[in-house]
């Protein structure tokens, strides 16, 4: 009885190894909505303006010191997320296409505090990441409420429950700024 019970436990320690050493080469599009109450104009502002996203980029228990923004075709932005142990993560990226009030299509990559793209390879966080995923983020008017639709696309497998997750909770702290 013994060794059927270690048999399994290997097995699924197997399993679990396999399914962690796929993960993290795999890539994957994480989708996240939100539908917000305020009208679109005011969510396309608070989304965009530095100020007001020092207040919500990164998950909970994280702020965002250091936001730099140029939204436009071209422009770029710098964006830091601050743990509550002092450590500090910079993305930096550049827009692809911006609608107003409808949609931003933007690279993002692991930076240094001067918006110097980190290569995937040397990011310290688990998964194998590619130098830049792209973002889309749609903005769309529903009866004096704004949906919020984004896609990330590129990320590791094994960050796409933890990249969800990011988002809903940065969806959370934007929301009270609503």
């Amino acid at each position: 009885m013994l060794l059927k019970i270690l048999a399994i436990i290997v097995f699924v320690l197997l399993l679990i190894g396999t399914f962690v050493f796929i993960a993290r080469g795999r890539s994957s599009t994480i989708y996240v909505e939100r539908i917000v109450p305020a009208p679109i104009e005011k969510v396309w502002k608070l989304w965009n303006d530095p100020e007001a996203m020092k207040k919500w980029w990164g998950p909970k228990d994280y702020t965002a010191p250091v936001i730099k923004n140029d939204l436009r075709v071209g422009g770029t932005f710098l964006l830091s997320m601050k743990s509550q142990k002092g450590d500090v993560i910079w993305n930096t990226g550049a827009y692809k296409e911006v609608v107003p009030n409808s949609k931003i299509v933007s690279s993002l990559s692991f930076s240094d505090e001067n918006g110097k793209a980190i290569p995937g390879s040397e990011v310290p966080v688990p998964g194998n990441w590619p130098d830049e995923v792209t973002i889309t983020v749609e903005f769309k008017e529903e009866n004096g409420k704004t949906k919020i639709a984004i896609t990330e696309v590129g990320i590791p497998l094994i960050m796409k429950f933890f990249g969800a997750l990011g988002w809903q909770q940065q969806l959370d702290k934007f929301e009270t700024l609503l």
